[in-house]
């Protein structure tokens, strides 16, 4: 009964254009790095990304990418000395909590 109703909705939502923008469409699923987390992490980092929190090593992945962006076009040396010891000091604290978690294997 439920099943049919999900799939009437689905119908209609697809009707009515509304998957029409979804990232990655028509591109093939990439499962690597779900199956690669471990399974009594998942739901965890299922439910933060639907309600789009992001777990704090991915926070700083995205702060260490950006503070390299800004190196990359900084000018100015201090500026540069200032932004290369935040990249080190945040690149640190990601690797401690990657070492940190459970089922590491870099400990």
């Amino acid at each position: 009964m439920f099943g049919k109703l999900i799939e009437e909705k689905i119908r209609e939502a697809m009707d009515a254009g509304e998957f029409d923008n979804l990232p990655g469409k028509g591109q093939p699923i990439d499962l690597d790095d779900y199956f690669a987390t471990p399974a009594d992490l998942r739901l965890g980092y299922s439910m933060l990304k639907s309600a789009k929190c992001l777990p704090v090593e991915v926070e700083l992945m995205k702060e260490i990418e950006e503070l390299k962006t800004k190196l990359a076009a900084c000018t100015e040396d201090d500026e540069r000395k200032r932004l290369a010891k935040k990249i080190e000091a945040k690149t640190l604290k990601l690797k401690l909590l990657l070492d940190a978690r459970p089922g590491s294997s870099r400990k």
